[in-house]
Formats: structure tokens, C-alpha cells, sequence
């Protein structure tokens, strides 16, 4: 199992946590889920769980900020300096929804929307990287945005963290693909949501957990209490479906298609 043990590079989606009514509750559904050791939770923490996969961790699972919002899965991005990551959140159009603070000795975070008003997250690192595991069962492979605003959140994006662009378009979808600067690969992504006619009323930004046996992990959700909202279908980067847990926050799962 790969263990990354430093900062992950700037742009790059380092973290995911969810932000629920009932944190202890949806530790075990994930646990039960994607076989996490769930911990934590206590005053110290603010009620914050940390979640663990063979002794590292690998998200995080929250109380929610105020009661009433919905629960969601939020997307970290690295930086190097969180308070001039808010700075160009604001000049590019985006708005402050908690501004920066320090998270103890951990780190430094804030949580922003962007124009459309996606939410969205920022972790500079210091004592806690972010996920240790990823791009493997029961982790985080991958990250993508649910828009109806498709050319106004690829312009915002690339303006808050320099990303170069790769678009794929045809009859089916309509995609960009996210690279930071200084990196070879792509990190996450934009879907516009338009184009299938599915575009939410409020855009967010969607995780994926690599799920192996994905028709047998959604027979194990749906056991658990959850609603699959997409079916499992097969595309181009291995089969899929997006589900809803019991207290509705949205997640999706993949089991990679073998690379050539």
C-alpha cells in the first residue's frame, strides 16, 4: 500500500471530509462501507472523526457548521499559504464562506464558494498532510465538479490555482480534466452538468471512492441504508455509480478500469 508522508503539492485535492447531523452514525456507516477504523470525536476535537486505513488516515467525518444545511462531502485543495489562496478566491469572484483560521497545530483552512457557489475547501499543511491513502479501495482516487456554469468555473479554478485545462467534448459530455502547475497529470476535474440535463441546482464538488467489486459495494450500501442515485455503468475510466448515504450526502464510486 503507497503511503504518501509529505505535503501534497499545491493544487492538488489532499483531503475529504464529510459534514453530517450525526458524525458517529456516519463513522459507521463508512466504516461498515469502506472497512475504516473511525476515531475520535470528542470536545477536543470539536466533535470531528478521523477515519483510518491500514493505521493512516484517509478522511475525515464532522459535525455540521450550523443545523438546517445540507450534508455534503467537501473537497480539500493544498496550498503552500492559505491566506493568499483567500486572496485569489475573492479577486477571481469567489466569496469566504469560514475564513482562514488555524486547525490547532494541523494546519490552516478555509472554506470558500466559488461564483456559482460551489463549495469548496483550502489546507496549507503543517502537522497533518491530509490523506496518507488514496487511488486504492476504500480511499479517494478522484474529485470532480457538478456545474451548470461550466466556462465561468473553469476560468474561476484556473485563475485561484494556475491549473492547465484539458477539455473533452462530444455528444455524451462535456469535461475538463485539472493539472497543477509543475505536474504531469491531471488531479481533478469539471463536468457541465448541462449537457446531460442534469445540472443541480446547486453545483458541488463530487468524491470518488475506488471501490473493487463495485456491484457488490452498492449491494452493501443499500444494506447499510444507502440510495443509489446512478446506477453502476460501465465508461471509460472503469465502472461507476453515485450514491446517496443515510443522512444524504452525496459520494460516488469507481473500480478503475485496468490500465492498458
Amino acid at each position: 500500500m503507497p503511503v504518501r508522508d509529505e505535503a501534497w503539492p499545491a493544487g492538488t485535492p489532499c483531503w475529504v471530509d464529510c459534514q453530517v447531523d450525526d458524525p458517529a452514525k456516519a463513522g459507521e456507516f463508512y466504516a461498515e462501507l469502506f472497512g475504516w477504523d473511525v476515531v475520535g470525536g470528542g470536545e477536543e476535537s470539536g466533535g470531528y472523526l478521523m477515519a483510518f486505513k491500514a493505521g493512516q488516515p484517509v478522511a475525515g467525518v464532522g459535525p455540521k457548521p450550523e443545523a438546517g444545511v445540507p450534508s455534503v462531502w467537501t473537497t480539500y485543495f493544498a496550498v503552500a499559504d492559505a491566506d493568499a489562496a483567500a486572496a485569489q478566491v475573492r479577486a477571481a469572484g469567489g466569496s469566504m464562506l469560514v475564513p482562514p483560521f488555524d486547525v490547532m497545530e494541523f494546519g490552516r483552512m478555509f472554506v470558500a464558494a466559488d461564483p456559482a457557489g460551489a463549495p469548496f475547501a483550502v489546507w496549507e499543511a503543517r502537522a497533518h498532510n491530509g490523506a496518507a491513502v488514496h487511488n486504492e479501495h476504500g480511499a479517494y482516487v478522484w474529485n470532480d465538479l457538478q456545474t451548470g456554469d461550466y466556462e465561468a468555473a473553469k476560468t474561476f479554478y484556473a485563475q485561484v490555482f494556475g491549473f492547465a485545462l484539458t477539455e473533452f467534448d462530444d455528444d455524451a459530455m462535456r469535461y475538463a480534466t485539472l493539472t497543477p502547475p509543475d505536474r504531469a497529470e491531471a488531479v481533478a476535474g469539471i463536468n457541465d452538468d448541462t449537457r446531460n440535463g442534469t445540472a443541480p441546482d446547486h453545483p458541488y464538488w463530487l468524491t470518488w471512492f475506488q471501490f473493487d467489486g463495485l456491484d457488490d459495494g452498492l449491494t452493501r450500501a443499500a444494506e447499510l441504508g444507502a440510495n443509489v442515485l446512478l446506477p453502476a455503468q460501465d465508461g471509460p475510466f472503469g465502472r461507476m455509480a453515485i450514491l446517496a448515504a443515510p443522512q444524504g450526502e452525496l459520494f460516488a464510486l469507481l473500480d478503475p478500469a485496468p490500465k492498458p
